[in-house]
């Protein structure tokens, strides 16, 4: 026996590291609660789409999949979900463009750049309510933005922005882009300032053009924050109801409606509380389903570009 093995018999064995890991029976209490306030009311509303219950009458018929055939039924509800996938995607599109501009923007060195993110994020910190009662004084026929535009000499370009089918739809698309570029800005610019600035020196020295820059070093390094914004816009998009509600209604007739204004409709002003549980449902399946596809395909391209 060599030397090295008789010392190792003599050096005493540490003890095994004891668990410090808490029971998990520590977080019962908690998920007990989540269970009665979050589960269990939401298990009791989704038996509700299958009735014909009006939300207020101590009986109601279970009805099967009657609701759900109904809305297929229903132009209004199938106008109401065009809406809220065009909404989701616009918004995620467009906000996120001008958000990843804003942030490539004051992403220099220039001396006002601290003043600037504070004035792009601020709109951000608003409450959606108090923005959109703005914005709808702003829009009106006899608002702020009309008088500009005839001030300017653009009194061709004067119009009902909330009150023409044809436009209200994207008058809000472009209230909630306004609202929450900046909120991207700030997730874009978080990403961009941990990029080092060796990078860039060292593309520059190399003699890439910023675009080329851009494509093949910075947007790879941002898919960390490329995959959050995508997935908090078209989540956000998806739910929408504050905005909408408060600048149009819905209207003219339903030409903003989306689901979740229908949902409200339908449930407090037409008495149909089974049928809006109904809608509910369906709009937890579009974003369950969204969400899940964006992220896989999101992931994937992230672990690609890494």
């Amino acid at each position: 026996m060599t030397l090295t093995e008789k010392t190792a018999e003599h050096v005493p064995r540490s003890p095994r590291r004891r668990r410090t890991d808490p029971p998990w029976w520590f977080v019962l209490p908690a998920m007990a609660l989540f269970a009665y306030v979050v589960l269990l009311p939401s298990g009791r509303g989704v038996y509700y789409a299958f009735t014909d219950w009006d939300g207020l009458s101590p009986a109601w018929s279970f009805i099967g999949l009657d609701n759900f055939s109904a809305m297929l039924d229903d132009p209004n509800a199938l106008q109401a979900i065009r809406h809220t996938l065009l909404i989701a995607v616009a918004i995620t599109v467009i906000q996120n463009g001008v958000g990843l501009l804003l942030a490539l923007g004051v992403n220099t060195m220039i001396k006002s750049r601290n003043v600037l993110r504070v004035f792009l994020f601020a709109p951000a910190v608003v409450t959606p309510i108090v923005t959109a009662y703005l914005w709808r004084n702003l829009l009106g026929p006899d608002g702020a933005v009309n008088s500009l535009l005839g001030a300017v000499g653009l009194g061709a370009w004067q119009q009902d922005w909330l009150g023409d089918p044809q436009l209200a739809l994207w008058s809000v698309v472009a209230v909630i882009v306004w609202q929450f570029a900046g909120y991207s800005m700030v997730i874009f610019l978080a990403g961009l300032q941990s990029i080092p600035r060796e990078i860039y020196e060292a593309a520059a020295m190399d003699g890439t053009g910023p675009v080329r820059r851009f494509w093949s070093i910075v947007r790879p390094l941002l898919a960390p924050a490329i995959t959050i914004n995508l997935m908090l816009s078209l989540i956000g998009g998806i739910k929408l109801f504050d905005q909408v509600y408060a600048l149009t209604g819905g209207g003219p007739g339903h030409a903003t409606d989306t689901i979740s204004t229908l949902i409200y409709k339908d449930a407090f002003t037409l008495g149909e509380f089974g049928y809006s549980i109904a809608l509910a449902v369906v709009l937890t399946i579009i974003v369950a389903i969204a969400s899940t596809g964006q992220y896989l395909v999101l992931a994937r391209n992230e672990r690609a570009a890494s």
